[in-house]
């Protein structure tokens, strides 16, 4: 078998498999296949998948793809080929486990999943984490009560608050509120909590190496509250107060714009980032685009973070159907990411 980037000038990538009753096997499979797509991955990044050895060959069987799964205890032990899959594996799935159901177990194995590659990443042993979907019933059946990825791996890592941003090729989204309810997301909107997220999405936006980002925010009703007509002033108060203090900063954010027109705007070019106020404002448009465009990443933890952003699609897990196209991307800007924190 042929070798490929085996010096230290590509970026280590811990991969974490995900919920295991889920696609994660086999969008990991499929990304780290080494073959069509899939080989562009190669290129970009050293992966290692933190998961379970025996539940990926058994994704390799099911995708009919013709690769080696190897076991390793650290990264700085990965053979990096085409069709190797690296694999540190914690052994906390039952060969029985079945395809496409909530299990406390496989919950709490993709707990652990995580909590190991962010132990990697703090220690500087790999330069990124790229992650496949979990299913947030079995992390709480399995005694980890967190509202997703982003929360999880901000306790992981001591970080008081992060930001979810969602990548696509045409469109960037940051959130200022994410897993909680509308009415929630309303009330915990202030002109701090604003400010902190468009300065973290200049941040993000700087690192990704897009020099004076154009930052477009949205408001929180609809035509930006038509000078007091629609809502209680909510842009007045909770949003003109924090697009003032960056812009003294010299940050090039404007608004509050309708969240109708932002997305557009953005989408012809206008703007490198939109701040939607809450979940579904951003999720909306960006997931319009296709699911397999976009890329999750958590802004403001200590180390880099990518994911897919789809779900574990228990109704397709172990059929062979799940595309891997968004790990693919997920990966790339992983790569992308961490090729300046190489380990």
């Amino acid at each position: 078998m042929t070798m490929i980037n085996t010096g230290n000038d590509l970026p280590l990538v811990a991969v974490t498999m995900g919920d295991p009753a889920g696609v994660g096997p086999e969008i990991c499979v499929g990304a780290l296949r080494g073959d069509g797509r899939a080989a562009e991955v190669g290129r970009l990044c050293h992966p290692v998948v933190i998961g379970d050895a025996a539940r990926l060959r058994l994704a390799a069987e099911i995708l009919a793809a013709s690769v080696e799964v190897i076991t390793i205890e650290e990264p700085a032990q990965a053979r990096f080929a085409p069709g190797v899959i690296n694999t540190i594996d914690l052994g906390l799935v039952p060969a029985e486990l079945p395809w496409g159901e909530v299990s406390p177990v496989a919950g709490d194995a993709a707990y652990h999943f995580i909590r190991v590659a962010a132990e990697l990443a703090q220690r500087g042993e790999v330069a990124a984490i790229c992650t496949a979907p979990i299913n947030k019933a079995a992390l709480h059946a399995g005694g980890h009560v967190f509202p997703g990825h982003t929360e999880l791996l901000a306790h992981l890592t001591g970080t008081p608050e992060v930001s979810m941003m969602l990548s696509t090729p045409k469109v960037k989204v940051i959130h200022v509120t994410t897993h909680v309810g509308l009415l929630d997301a309303i009330a915990m909107i202030e002109p701090g909590l604003v400010e902190r997220t468009i300065r973290r999405g200049q941040a993000a936006m700087l690192g990704a190496g897009i020099e004076n980002p154009r930052i477009g925010v949205c408001a929180i009703n609809p035509h930006a509250g038509e000078n007091g007509l629609f809502g209680y002033g909510e842009e007045a108060t909770k949003i003109e107060p924090a697009i003032a203090a960056v812009r003294a900063d010299g940050i090039d954010a404007r608004g509050p714009l309708p969240a109708d027109t932002a997305f557009f705007l953005a989408g012809r070019g206008d703007y490198d980032l939109i701040v939607a106020m809450y979940h579904d404002q951003g999720h909306g448009p960006v997931k319009v685009l296709g699911i397999e465009a976009g890329v999750n990443i958590t802004v403001g933890l200590p180390v880099i973070r990518t994911s897919v952003d789809h779900g574990t699609a228990f109704d397709i897990a172990g059929t062979g159907r799940a595309s891997a196209d968004s790990m693919i991307e997920a990966l790339r800007q992983a790569a992308e990411l961490g090729r300046r924190n190489v380990p």
